[in-house]
């Protein structure tokens, strides 16, 4: 019965008529009978149990191995992540921040994660660790890699830049190195849009535009 009790009060089910008067017959106060019956819900023991052990857990990886801390943090929240900020250090990061506080309650709920994510990324810095620009050929497609002290972001975390494009182009690249701007934008099955995103980040500076051959400059 005690078992029951419980179970009926952490869900917000109150308790019987029978249940309160087994705990009157038992001496329980009616201070605490008269809660059983106001709760509406009560956090399972079991679960904060766990929740303090996943935090201890965080947290050793975060003093212990950062750079895999987070590479996993960024990776889980690469959609929220911007790069062209975070390349330009601290002062980016922070001017970041800034531009998206001053929304104040008109930001969208993507942005209010962004804000979670660059007081992240400004953390990490200041810990003396590094962001690496976006790489065509190194970059992976979902996943933040450590790479000495700094971290490379994925493909995918450039705006506007989805999962499965990420992917073709890691692909594609595997094959063969790419020839020019048109070659990556027809056998990565991306779209100019997305050639222009790239180029902007400067993922593209070393390749042509096209593979046709100049003869007069």
């Amino acid at each position: 019965m005690a078992f029951d009790i419980m179970e009926s009060v952490r869900k917000g089910k109150g308790v019987k008529p029978n249940q309160v008067q087994a705990m009157q017959e038992k001496g329980v106060p009616e201070w605490f009978i008269e809660s059983c019956q106001k709760i509406k819900y009560m956090f399972p023991k079991a679960h904060a149990v766990a929740y303090v052990m996943m935090a201890f857990r965080i947290a050793w990886f975060k003093v212990h191995h950062p750079l895999a801390f987070y590479a996993a943090y960024f990776t889980i929240r690469a959609e929220d992540f911007d790069p062209a900020a975070v390349i330009r250090g601290e002062s980016g990061i922070n001017a970041a921040i800034s531009e998206l506080e001053s929304k104040g309650n008109g930001a969208s709920h993507k942005e209010k994660a962004m804000i979670s994510v660059m007081e992240t990324a400004r953390e990490m810095v200041l810990r003396g660790f590094a962001f690496l620009p976006i790489d065509l050929y190194h970059s992976d497609a979902s996943e933040f890699l450590v790479k000495d002290r700094a971290l490379l972001p994925p493909l995918a975390a450039l705006p506007g830049l989805g999962s499965a494009a990420a992917k073709s182009i890691v692909d594609s690249r595997i094959v063969r190195p790419f020839s020019s701007q048109d070659d990556l934008r027809l056998r990565g099955h991306v779209s100019k849009s997305i050639i222009e995103l790239l180029r902007q980040q400067g993922c593209l500076d070393s390749l042509p535009e096209s593979d046709q051959l100049r003869l007069f400059g």
